[in-house]
């Protein structure tokens, strides 16, 4: 029994109690996994020396990937940043690297070492750090959900669009059953793509990201898309309510993105006048309707980055990317959709004592925290990325 983990007196370490303190494993969350080895202390400062130091000293032979989501710290270390796909497709495109360092989540590094060569070894600094959204959608709850649509009699007609926010094995069940992977900036192709192959679309795992393009970009209704919570028995549904359904939405989300409400933006725009509220479609619906922009991170980060000088927009996206446009935008108001802090925690567990761990472990010729996805999975994940790529 583990028994340094700071838990109040009397209170013994339950498993979900180590899994948030990164001392257990479990094969269906992208959390809890321990991190073996003594990271340098975080007040040590000469960590930004000793980084810069290990890299250069690994030359050409290290590749670091950083997210728009990371900490200043680390991304002042990243040889490009980007969303999740973006930095995958970068890492692919970097043959010649022996390791990808890809400070972001779990199932973003699983996607690198799907794109990469066998022999790169693709490394997150933290293997605690995973996804929330990814841990709403387990392997076995999605093949459960599959056995419903069948009983159901629709599962022949329903293609799968997963979200790229999900796990390696979530993106093998959708290449196993001829769907697609997308991400924000092409959800709409991907459904469109989806209703030509069949009837019905499962989209997992964000509902909001599903609800948002269904409604607001093919058109559907709201009633036409139903809620499957992984729970309940039969999902929640009825078997008329499921053959009725246009879109089957899993239930999940965001645990940043979903934290943003209509009130919000109503405050802000009372707030700062002239205001133009821009959000991420991952938010909840009525924040979407409310807001007078919608796009993936890329395009919040253009959108800003080419409006005029003066300009005021409320985001509602990931902190540390709001404060970082701030940052480099000083001639426009640019102010976070909440006033409350609202940031990604895990993708937070990538910093710089743990980035220097790897880096300096790399240059000593030792691999830390390799993320491997199995062949057979790997091969079915990839089927489902490459659809993505030949959308039209």
């Amino acid at each position: 029994m583990t028994t340094d983990l700071n838990l109040p007196a009397g209170v013994e370490p339950t498993p979900a109690a180590l899994l948030l303190l990164g001392r257990r494993s479990d094969p269906d969350s992208e959390r809890g996994t321990y991190c073996p080895g003594d990271l340098p202390a975080a007040s040590d400062p000469g960590l930004v020396e000793r980084a810069r130091a290990a890299k250069a000293a690994l030359g050409d032979k290290v590749f670091v990937l950083g997210h728009h989501y990371q900490r200043s710290e680390v991304i002042q270390f990243a040889d490009v940043t980007g969303d999740s796909f973006k930095l995958a497709r970068d890492a692919e495109s970097r043959p010649d690297a022996d390791y990808i360092v890809f400070c972001g989540v779990h199932f973003m590094a699983e996607s690198a070492d799907i794109l990469t060569r066998d022999d790169q070894h693709v490394i997150l600094p933290d293997l605690a750090a995973g996804c929330s959204m990814a841990d709403m959608a387990t392997a076995d709850q999605v093949a459960e959900c599959w056995d419903v649509l069948t009983d159901a009699g629709i599962a022949d007609v329903t293609v799968p669009v997963s979200y790229m926010n999900c796990s390696a094995a979530i993106k093998a069940f959708t290449g196993a059953h001829g769907g697609t992977i997308c991400t924000s900036s092409n959800a709409e192709r991907a459904m469109r793509w989806a209703f030509e192959k069949g009837e019905k679309i499962l989209f997992m795992p964000d509902q909001h990201l599903g609800r948002n393009t269904a409604v607001l970009k093919m058109g559907l209704s709201l009633e036409e898309c139903v809620l499957y919570n992984p729970h309940k028995p039969n999902g929640g549904l009825t078997t008329d309510q499921l053959r009725a359904a246009k879109v089957i939405l899993w239930r999940g989300h965001c645990s940043v993105h979903g934290r943003f409400t209509k009130s919000a933006v109503d405050e802000v725009r009372e707030r700062v006048p002239g205001v133009t509220v821009l959000v991420h479609p991952e938010c909840q619906h009525e924040v979407v309707l409310a807001a007078d922009l919608v796009g993936s991170t890329e395009y919040i980060i253009k959108t800003v980055a080419e409006a005029p000088a003066g300009a005021k927009f409320a985001v509602g996206t990931e902190l540390n990317l709001v404060q970082r446009l701030g940052a480099e935008h000083p001639d426009k108001t640019i102010v976070f959709l909440e006033r409350t802090v609202c940031f990604c925690s895990t993708m937070g567990r990538i910093d710089l004592p743990h980035l220097v761990w790897v880096l300096e472990n790399l240059v000593e010729g030792t691999v830390v925290n390799e993320i491997r996805v199995d062949p057979q999975t790997a091969r079915d994940a990839k089927r489902a990325l490459d659809q993505m790529l030949a959308l039209p």
